[in-house]
């Protein structure tokens, strides 16, 4: 169990997480990295972290995509924010975003790992926590994701399926896909 806390969403706002992990990357010829990571409502994130989040997700979503649009969308009021640390750096996140907000399922968004930390295997860790996650928060239900088509061998390697047609979003293309239940 990753958190030292139950939770469900009808239940209170859990006590903010904060777990050390000793990570050796895949794919990335140095020490082990100390990674830690928590996970926090919106609402019980500082000042510092959420500063942080926004400034990570601008730098590679808005600047280095070349992809002007709004960020800020009003849903992470409501989402659960899943950072992970190397030291004060944030190196890798994503939010969790509840039923009814944007899908009728739950869903992870916002994906993001930070150029320095690239190629260290962040990505698979922080969708492993967030798929944990959502499992400890929300139960044994589907969860679905709009991949950027790029990644979607990515997404397939960690059990989500393809479903629909491609589609445009902000001048990216993008496909939705479903893990199932019964693959959590």
């Amino acid at each position: 169990m990753i958190f030292p806390f139950g939770v469900n969403s009808c239940g209170p706002s859990p006590k903010p997480s904060l777990q050390t992990i000793n990570f050796t990357p895949p794919t990335y010829p140095t020490p082990r990295m100390n990674i830690t990571h928590k996970l926090k409502p919106f609402q019980q994130l500082t000042v510092n972290e959420l500063y942080d989040l926004l400034r990570l997700r601008s730098e590679v979503f808005v600047v280095e995509q070349n992809c002007v649009f709004l960020d800020q969308d009003n849903k992470d009021q409501l989402c659960y924010h899943l950072l992970l640390f190397a030291g004060d750096k944030l190196a890798a996140y994503c939010r969790l975003v509840p039923a009814g907000v944007s899908y009728p399922e739950i869903s992870i968004g916002r994906v993001i790992t930070s150029p320095d930390f690239r190629g260290s295997g962040l990505g698979r860790k922080v969708m492993e926590l967030a798929i944990e996650s959502c499992l400890e928060l929300f139960g044994a239900v589907d969860i679905r994701i709009g991949a950027q088509t790029y990644a979607l061998p990515f997404y397939t390697s960690l059990g989500f399926i393809a479903e629909g047609n491609v589609y445009d979003e902000d001048g990216i293309e993008h496909i939705e896909m479903v893990k199932t239940s019964k693959l959590l």
